[in-house]
C-alpha cells in the first residue's frame, strides 16, 4: 500500500539536534520563534546530540521512536526539524512516523508565503517553493509513478511524476521571466534616483531586530511590525528628510536569519538589491540579544553573498530601553559616527540617528562664497528659495556676497534648471570661474 501524505496540522513536535561541528548548529530558541511566527503550536521539543546526521532518518532509530511516541501522547499531526533534510530523509521520516514532516527550509518558506504582500514578493516566494519542491516530488506521491498497463490502458510513456516535473519546470521558467520584468522596473527606478542624485539608505538586520519599528518611527510610515520573525517581507521605500542633505530614500528590507537557505537568497536577490545599490547601509542590531554577535556575523555573511559588503555601513544598536542605557553616538578617532544607540519603540535617540545620517551622507556638501552681479538675480533668488544662503552682504557696486551651504546635487539641479553652467561657479584647476568664489 502506498503512502498518502496527510494534511498538515497546527500542533507540532519539534526536533533539534546538536552537532559537534559549530557550522552545523542551529538555535533551538530560534526554532520556537519560527514555529510561533508560522502560526503553529509547539507540543514539545525533542533534543538530542550526534556526531553527524543519520543518512536515512537524520536522527537515528532511538530518537525516531521517541518522536513517534510523542506524536501519540500529544495528538500532534506535524513534526518540524530545526535542520535541512534531504528529500530521501524527509520521505523516510514521513513513512516511519505516518505524518507530515517539515524541515527548517520548508518552515521558513511557509512563513514567507504568509508574509508576501506585493506581486514581486509573491512571485519570489512561489519561485523558492517550486525550486524546493522540484527535488522532493518523489516524497509522498510515489503511487503516481506507476503507468497504466493492459489493453487500451497503456499511457503515452510519461509517468505522472515526470509530468509534474515538466509542469514545474515550465512554471519556474515563467516566474523567472516575470521576475526579470520586475527587476528591470526596479532598475529603471534606481537609475531615475541616481540621475536625480538622491541618496538611498537601506535598513538591514537580523530578523526581529526592530527594523520595521525603526522605519515607522523615523518616517511616520505604517509598515507592519510585530514581535515575530519575518514580520516584514516585501521592501518598502519612503522619502526621509535628513539635515544638511535633503531628501533621501529609506528602504526597509527583509530580515536575515542564521543559515538562510541559499535558494531564498537567490529568490530574494531583487529585493536585497536595494541594499546592494544603497549609498549607505544601516545595520539594525538588537542590543539586548545575548547572541547579537552571531547575528551580526550572519547579516555580514548574507551582505557579502549579495555583493553588498563594500557599501558604507552605520550600526544602530536598538532596544536600549531593555538595557537601561542612554542614547548616544559612538565615533571613530576622526570623530565620524560609527554606532548609534537608540530605542525605536520609545523614540529615544532618533534625532541622533538623523544627525549621524546627515554626517554620513553630507560628505559632498558645498560650503562656498559667491559674488553675484545684479544681472544674476535669478540665481540669487533661487539660492534664497532653497534656503541655502547662510549670510549675505552687499558691496558698493551693488554686488551680493553670498555664503551658501547646500548639497552639491541640489546645486547642480538648480544650475541645470536655470540654464547655467555649474562648473562656472565651482573651483576647478583648469579655468577661472565666472563668479568670484572662495572656500569658506
Amino acid at each position: 500500500m502506498f503512502f498518502e501524505r496527510p494534511d498538515a496540522g497546527e500542533t507540532a513536535i519539534l526536533v533539534h539536534v546538536d552537532f559537534q561541528d559549530e557550522q552545523e548548529r542551529e538555535d533551538p530558541g530560534e526554532l520556537l520563534e519560527l514555529v510561533r511566527s508560522a502560526g503553529a503550536e509547539s507540543a514539545t521539543l525533542i533534543q538530542g546530540s550526534r556526531r553527524r546526521p543519520d543518512p536515512r532518518s537524520f536522527i537515528g532509530s532511538g530518537k525516531l521512536e521517541e518522536v513517534k511516541t510523542a506524536l501519540g501522547v500529544h495528538g500532534a499531526e506535524l513534526v518540524i526539524f530545526n535542520h535541512a533534510l534531504s528529500p530521501s530523509q524527509q520521505r523516510n521520516l514521513e513513512r516511519a512516523l505516518e505524518c507530515r514532516v517539515l524541515d527548517r527550509t520548508g518552515l521558513i518558506l511557509d512563513i514567507f508565503a504568509q508574509r508576501a504582500r506585493t506581486h514581486e514578493g509573491k512571485l519570489q516566494v512561489e519561485l523558492a517553493q517550486l525550486e524546493y519542491m522540484s527535488t522532493r516530488l518523489v516524497r509522498g506521491w510515489t503511487h503516481l509513478e506507476r503507468q497504466k498497463g493492459g489493453i487500451g490502458l497503456r499511457g503515452p510513456g510519461e509517468t505522472q511524476l515526470e509530468t509534474d516535473r515538466r509542469l514545474l519546470r515550465g512554471r519556474i521558467k515563467s516566474i523567472h521571466k516575470r521576475l526579470e520584468k520586475v527587476r528591470k522596473q526596479r532598475d529603471q527606478n534606481r537609475r531615475a534616483r541616481a540621475r536625480a542624485e538622491i541618496p538611498s539608505v537601506s535598513l538591514v538586520g537580523y530578523t526581529n531586530a526592530g527594523k520595521s519599528t525603526l522605519f515607522n518611527a523615523i518616517t511616520s510610515a505604517e509598515v507592519y511590525a510585530a514581535d515575530q520573525l519575518f514580520a516584514t517581507l516585501d521592501p518598502t521605500l519612503r522619502r526621509l528628510d535628513v539635515p544638511d542633505v535633503g531628501e533621501v530614500v529609506l528602504a526597509d528590507t527583509v530580515g536575515f536569519i542564521r543559515h538562510l537557505p541559499h535558494k531564498l537568497v537567490e529568490a530574494f536577490r531583487a529585493t536585497l538589491q536595494e541594499a546592494t545599490e544603497a549609498s549607505l547601509i544601516v545595520h539594525v542590531i538588537d542590543a539586548a540579544d545575548p547572541d547579537r554577535e552571531l547575528n551580526v556575523a550572519q547579516v555580514d555573511s548574507v551582505l557579502s553573498e549579495i555583493d553588498a559588503d563594500d557599501v558604507p555601513r552605520l550600526l544602530v544598536m536598538n532596544k536600549i530601553d531593555l538595557l537601561g542605557t542612554s542614547p548616544r553616538i559612538e565615533r571613530d578617532s576622526h570623530g565620524f559616527p560609527q554606532v548609534v544607540w537608540l530605542s525605536a519603540r520609545d523614540g529615544e535617540g532618533l534625532e541622533l540617528l538623523r544627525e549621524a545620517l546627515g554626517e554620513w551622507l553630507a560628505e559632498d556638501i558645498l560650503d562656498i562664497r559667491l559674488t553675484l552681479t545684479p544681472e544674476q538675480g535669478r540665481l540669487r533668488a533661487a539660492l534664497h528659495e532653497s534656503q541655502a544662503v547662510q549670510e549675505e552682504t552687499f558691496d558698493e557696486d551693488g554686488r551680493s556676497n553670498l555664503e551658501i551651504r547646500l548639497p552639491r546635487r541640489e546645486f547642480m539641479q538648480m544650475m541645470a534648471r536655470l540654464g547655467e553652467r555649474a562648473d562656472d561657479y565651482l573651483p576647478t584647476s583648469e579655468k577661472t570661474p565666472v563668479a568670484d568664489w572662495e572656500q569658506v
